[in-house]
């Protein structure tokens, strides 16, 4: 049963609602009409219920937004029961509603941005949807426009997990007002330009113990065969090779995302190492720390690039990646 709002609005509506729907069957074959009823009440019908409570006057424009872009969710199976990436569902049912006012004002353009969130970061390996929900839950009631909205999205996908959003989401944490990006990163006393200067400064800010990344893919890893890897030109990333394919690999504090790469950007990547690194047997020397790895001495294969140390071996299928500061 969906909320007497709900059913309201579709009933004065009826005749166009029905005619949208036929459109989209015919733009989409397979659009599944018993998927889409079952969408329109999980997913539409407590956003409808929220900007109902919020700005009635505004319910019925909002209503016909969603109800087109259900449509065409569930058309390329994206939303509904038998979506690939059911997150998608829980973002409309769970999240949006608590954007109701921004929801009146612009629909098509929150619902975009969550949707769009929601399909990326359950594309990403590693990533965190829930802790990205409830980061934005925590700040919706200071979001007051699209841009913002945006801007902290960003900053909160970084956070769960999309290492390679960092500058950024470091650039849109600029447009917020400071407390609104503090809030974002979960630091309300501080001031925003030092935290600033301190992400900017260092990835692994709030890190100390780094952390692993991989495994062998016959198991749900990443890697075919034990990495090797090698410190990128540009010195923010690592490249890395495993069963005759390469990767980019990019870490800090809050994740690590592997990318698609070629032979020849490994080949052109670098095996330097700063002097402050020193491996003795199977223990690593940063500066003063000093780590006990539990691997074979002998085959630990070491690359840094400007902030991080990676190490590997052929006895693992995993990265270990250790801030250097």
């Amino acid at each position: 049963m969906i909320s007497p709002a709900f059913a309201s609005i579709l009933a004065s509506g009826r005749a166009q609602f029905n005619a949208r729907a036929v459109e989209a069957r015919r733009r989409f074959p397979a659009l599944d009409m018993a998927a889409f009823g079952a969408f329109l009440h999980d997913g539409v019908d407590p956003l409808v219920q929220a900007v109902s409570a919020a700005a009635p006057e505004r319910v019925g424009g909002v209503t016909l937004a969603a109800y087109d872009m259900a449509l065409e969710l569930v058309g390329h199976g994206l939303a509904g029961p038998a979506a690939k990436n059911p997150f998608l569902n829980t973002v409309w049912r769970e999240l949006a509603p608590q954007f109701a006012p921004l929801l009146a004002t612009a629909p098509v353009d929150v619902l975009g941005m969550l949707s769009n969130a929601a399909i990326h970061l359950g594309s990403v390996a590693g990533a965190r949807p829930a802790q990205w929900q409830a980061g934005m839950a925590a700040v919706a009631p200071q979001v007051g426009s699209v841009v913002q909205l945006r801007a902290v999205g960003q900053v909160l996908a970084w956070r769960a997990g999309v290492a390679h959003f960092r500058l950024g989401a470091l650039a849109a944490a600029d447009t917020l007002p400071p407390a609104l990006a503090l809030a974002a990163f979960g630091e309300p006393g501080a001031q925003w330009p030092q935290v600033h200067a301190q992400l900017m400064a260092n990835p692994w800010r709030g890190n100390a113990d780094g952390r692993e990344f991989g495994s062998f893919s016959g198991l749900g890893g990443a890697f075919g065969t034990p990495p090797q890897v090698r410190a990128t030109v540009d010195g923010c990333g690592f490249a890395v090779r495993s069963a005759e394919r390469h990767y980019l690999l990019v870490a800090d504090a809050y994740g690590a995302v592997l990318h698609s790469a070629t032979a020849q950007e490994y080949e052109q990547a670098t095996t330097g190492m700063p002097s402050s690194v020193r491996l003795d047997g199977a223990t690593v020397h940063v500066g003063a720390r000093s780590i006990a790895l539990d691997l074979p001495a002998g085959d630990i294969a070491l690359a840094a690039n400007a902030h991080t140390l990676a190490i590997t071996s052929p006895w693992t299928h995993a990265i270990r990646l250790l801030p250097l500061a």
